[in-house]
Parts: structure tokens; sequence; C-alpha cells
């Protein structure tokens, strides 16, 4: 075997690219391991896990490109060492007919009815790049992350002095006339219309929303820290009135996580004033119902919007199965679980439904450890090692700084169900699998293989692992949802109807049904 590692001082390349070329020059006969990569903290892990991690790797900046590869021989080296050449420097072909502009002025020259701009440039250019759009009377849906509150604050002032929308920053997704924005489903047009302060949150509403035979009208993203003291809220409750306004809006959901106080209060005061039903979701918020419709989960977020566009009856349940369903579903795992299996430990790719499984589990469990932790003194210290039970927001910053987001790249979380399943302790890993434009085209055949490990590893050593898992989708998604629930049901994974009540069954499972009076009891 021969390890090289090639350093490009200040040479930056998007996460993506660099994650395509990997797998292709892996694809090559000779070579064993390749990881071309921004030289982050988080890929010099990636590295150290590929056996690629040297001395000269470690001593990298986050501004250099790495390249690491392992191959048979000299001459396997010398052609992949080519290769990664060529497919750095190969530009795509296009089609000669088709304009590609290479400015904003260009794009609207030859766009001149275009009133939105997608802006994913790295943070520091992405304030720059928004006043731009913004002073020529473009909305603006800002990917990009690492924008100050300060920065957002001012593009978003900037945005209702001209009547526009500022969606993000770090905005993963919207659906704006039923046309996807970033990370999003394929959902029926309807007559709900969602604000979301929480990416993945807006994909499980507007999923389940579609899944119960209903649609969105506009599903406006607004970044997550819309609803803090320095931003204020402003485009939530622009999004309010915006909905407010429009004819197809029939019911109203607002989703984040848990905003500043006073903020809240505010966008509250909104809610009351509107003349459509409002349903507001604020995971781990305190707030009742005054004037809208207060949701615990996101779950009940999308049922209660459905029933009302009915005119129906709230029916609120915390299984769609009844309790002797679940509790049969449950005993078939905990039966066969060993007595130091006692812990539950969550992988997720959506930061949103990270923090929903903290909000739900902790009154069942107790104490959870995190990456993003609803206590101080529930910090990780390292985000890599779990400690008891454990909730890890793998789409986190420390996970995705020159690296693809883990809804496209499955190899950290597949490394990190790798090393929870050989842990003795855990009785239950729980994952999302998230469909949808940008995620990966097919996420369940990336999980087969570490979940059969893991479960033929326990078995080998007298255990027995349950896995459990949502998938957060439609039927109309190019990686087809039943495909998916097929693929992952056959390997043996317990697919729940939503985050929700996958994380409410597997602490029933992990605690052996101790805690079934009170899960049962709960009204939300």
């Amino acid at each position: 075997m021969t390890v090289t590692v090639i350093i490009r001082k200040d040479t930056y390349r998007d996460s993506v690219i660099l994650m395509r070329l990997s797998n292709k020059v892996t694809e090559l006969d000779g070579v064993l391991q390749a990881g071309v990569v921004m030289g982050t903290p988080t890929n010099k892990n990636f590295l150290n896990a590929l056996n690629l991690l040297t001395e000269d790797a470690r001593k990298a900046s986050p501004n250099d490109l790495v390249i690491a590869l392992d191959t048979q021989d000299e001459k396997s080296m010398a052609h992949a060492l080519s290769e990664v050449d060529r497919l750095l420097t190969n530009r795509v072909s296009k089609d000669k007919n088709k304009i590609v502009p290479k400015t904003l002025d260009s794009a609207l020259r030859n766009m001149r009815d275009a009133n939105l701009v997608i802006i994913s440039v790295p943070g520091v250019y992405a304030k720059r790049e928004a006043s731009k759009a913004l002073r020529k009377g473009l909305n603006v849906f800002i990917f990009s992350s690492n924008v100050s509150l300060e920065d957002e604050l001012e593009l978003k002032q900037l945005a209702l002095e001209k009547g526009l929308l500022v969606m993000g920053p770090d905005c993963g997704t919207a659906i704006i006339n039923n046309i996807v924005l970033g990370f999003g489903n394929v959902v029926n047009q309807g007559n709900i219309g969602i604000v979301a302060a929480a990416g993945t949150g807006l994909q499980q509403v507007s999923t389940l929303i579609h899944n119960e035979g209903f649609g969105i009208s506009q599903a406006i993203g607004i970044g997550g820290n819309d609803l803090s003291k320095t931003v204020g809220g402003i485009m939530m409750i622009e999004g309010i009135k915006r909905l407010e306004q429009d004819d197809e809006t029939k019911v109203i959901v607002l989703i984040s996580k848990p905003p500043n106080q006073e903020i809240s209060e505010k966008v509250l005061k909104i809610a009351r004033q509107s003349s459509k039903p409002v349903i507001v979701n604020f995971l781990g918020g305190d707030i009742e119902n005054q004037g809208y419709t207060a949701a615990k989960t996101l779950e009940d977020a999308a049922t209660t919007a459905c029933a009302l566009v009915q005119g129906k009856q709230v029916i609120k349940n915390i299984f769609t199965a009844s309790r002797e369903e679940i509790l049969s579903i449950a005993r078939s795992e905990w039966d066969r679980l060993v007595a130091n299996q006692n812990f539950v430990r969550g992988l997720y790719t959506g930061g949103t439904l990270s923090y929903e499984t903290l909000i739900l589990i902790t009154p069942l469990l107790g104490e959870i450890f995190s990456n993003s932790p609803l206590k101080p003194h529930l910090m990780l210290e390292d985000s890599t090692l779990s400690k008891n039970h454990t909730c890890v927001d793998m789409g986190a910053e420390e996970f995705v700084i020159g690296r693809p987001h883990p809804m496209i790249d499955y190899t950290l979380r597949n490394q990190r169900i790798i090393k929870e399943g050989n842990d003795p302790e855990t009785a239950v890993i729980l994952l999302d699998v998230v469909l949808g434009y940008g995620s990966h085209d097919n996420p369940a055949a990336e999980l087969i293989s570490p979940i059969q490990e893991v479960k033929a590893y326990a078995e080998r050593n007298g255990r027995y692992l349950s896995v459990m898992a949502s998938i957060v989708g439609t039927s109309l998604d190019h990686q087809e949802f039943d495909k998916q629930y097929k693929l992952l049901e056959d390997v043996g994974v317990i697919i729940m109807p939503s985050n929700a009540q996958a994380a409410r069954l597997a602490a029933l499972i992990a605690t052996r049904g101790a805690i079934q009076d009170k899960l049962f009891e709960e009204v939300f």
C-alpha cells in the first residue's frame, strides 16, 4: 500500500464537489481509500478514520485543500493523482445554446421577469450579494451560513423598506409558488401556509400535511435566527402578514425552535390578530392557546392544520396505532435486549428533528446529552463521543464546515452508527431519513451496510440492537418513499410515521416499558 498526502495551500473548493470527486477517485482500480477535502477539524477526523491523517494533513488549515490517497502501488497512485487534477480543473460541458450568466446583472438581462435570487456563497460574501439583490428589487433566499446577526438585521430592515422578503441566512428550505428552494420535498398545492425558522421542521410538517392528503399554499423559510432578540422576528411577522393576504391560504402554521421570549410575545400578538386560524409550534416554548392553537410537536402542528382546513375538531394522539399495537412492537424489541443495554442514541441529519427529540424524551428518560442540549451542563465535551442517553445533530457546524451536509453525504453518520452500535450499552439507535431535493438520491441504501454490520456484531456478542427511524418525505420525491421504507424495513429497522412517534417509541423500548403509563397519559 502507498499513502500520499498533498496539501495545496489556500485552495478552496466546494464541499459537495469534493465529495463527488472523492467518490469517483475511490472507484478507480488500485485505489483503496481517497479523501479530497478542505483541512477542517471535522475533515481531519474523517481522514483519521480512513488512516490517511498524516502529520502534514494535521497541520493543514481550513483554507487548505488536502489530497490524501491510499493505493496498491505507485502506478495506481500516479493515475489517481492525475485523475484528481483532471476532476479539479475540468469544467462540466454545457449546452452551447444555454445561457449561463456569470454575474447578477447579466442574469437579469436574460431573465427580466425574475424577482428572486438564491444566494449560496461563503458567509463572508453573503451580505454583499444579498444587499446587491435587494437594491435591485429582488427577494432573496440566503442558503449561506455564518452571517452575523447584525448583518442579518440590516438585510431584513432593507427588505422591509423595499417590500421584499429575505429568507435566511442559513435558510435550508422554502416552497414558493409550488417551487422548492434548497432542501425540500415535492408536496401537493393546497390551503395551508407555513412560516418556519426551522428547515427540517418545515419539511416534516409539509410532508405530513401532504401524506394526510392536503397541501401547501406557501412555505416561507426565514432562517433559524429570525426570532432572536437581535433580529426581532422581522420576517416571521412579514410572513404572517403575507399569508394573511393570500387568498389561497386558509390556515397558517408557525414553526421555530425556542425564540427569544420578548420576540415570541411580539410574534404571537400578530398571530392573534390574524383572521385565519394560526397554529404555533415553538419547540420547547411555553405558550398557551390564546387566539391561536399551540402545538407541542411538528406532527401535532401538521394534523391540527389538516383538521382546521376541513373545519373539523382536532383529535390528538401520541401514536397513530393503538396502545396495544405500540406495546406489542416495543415488547418484541425490549425482550431481546440484555441487562446493560439502557441508552438511546439519536443520530440526526435534521437539527430541528434532533431538538424535538430532546424536548419529547427528556421528561421520559431524564437528562439527554447533546451537541445542542436543552441545558448547558448536558453539552457533550466531544460531539463525536456519546454519553448515557445522547442525541446528536450531525448537521451542526462542527460536522459540516468544509464537508457536505449529512443529508447528502452519509459517511460520518454511517461511521457513527457503527460506533454506537458496537457500544454494549446502546439499546436503541434513533435516525431520521430525509428525502427530497438536495438530499442523497438513495439514503436508505447508504444505511443498509452499517445497520447490518452493527446488528450482526450485536448478535455475535449475545446482544440485540434496536434501530428506529422516521422518513421525512412523500411519494412524489424522486427517492420514492415506499422504496426507502422497504429497504430499511428489510434490514430490521422499525419505521414510524413521524419523528415524534419514533422518539417516543425509542424511549419506551429503552426503558422496557417502565414509562408506558406516563407516556400514554401525555396530553399535547
